[in-house]
């Protein structure tokens, strides 16, 4: 490489150092999932849906499958070389099935689960919306990503995630308080 190529890339380097070709003032991410369930409301409702009769019984009942099923496969991989080709394949179908009763139920339980999230969504969103409006305001940001998988990297000091949690969650402590 000769030496006027070298001082080119050189004074190319420091120029391209010396302006920052992407700043970060102005900009945030937020992950408003995240913001809206860690709300102590959030808590409270996924707590009350533990509670709920229903649930719990499902609950219990999945986990009871589950080690039915693992008490199953474990007897069948023990005595394997005892049963016959039918016993083998009863209890095969037995495990399958327990499988299915097993999917059924993690279904309804992650559907209870998904409820009570959209519920707490709705419930928060207009107030969420009015506080990302006031941080934009304040804090005087001109882009607001969504904090996902498209997003590669993002300094901590531009999420407004725990801030919007924050917020929400006073919001609800002096709407509690004065009701």
């Amino acid at each position: 490489m000769n030496n006027k190529l070298k001082i080119n890339l050189i004074a190319l380097t420091a120029l391209m150092l010396s302006f920052p070709v992407f700043s970060a003032d102005g900009v945030a991410v937020i992950d408003m999932r995240t913001a809206v369930l860690s709300t102590q409301a959030a808590q409270d409702a996924f707590k009350a849906l533990e509670e709920d009769a229903d649930y719990a019984a499902n609950l219990e009942e999945a986990r009871s499958i589950q080690a039915e099923r693992q008490s199953m496969a474990e007897n069948l991989q023990k005595d394997a070389e005892t049963l016959s080709q039918a016993e083998i394949a009863e209890i095969q179908r037995d495990i399958q099935e327990k499988g299915k009763d097993l999917e059924f139920l993690a279904g309804k339980i992650q559907a209870a689960q998904e409820e009570t999230a959209q519920r707490v969504f709705a419930e928060n969103g207009p107030a969420m919306q009015k506080i990302i409006g006031e941080l934009i305001a304040a804090k005087q940001i001109s882009v607001l990503l969504a904090k996902n998988e498209a997003l590669l990297f993002s300094d901590p000091a531009i999420d407004l995630t725990d801030d919007v949690t924050s917020m929400l969650d006073v919001q609800a402590t002096e709407t509690a308080t004065t009701e």
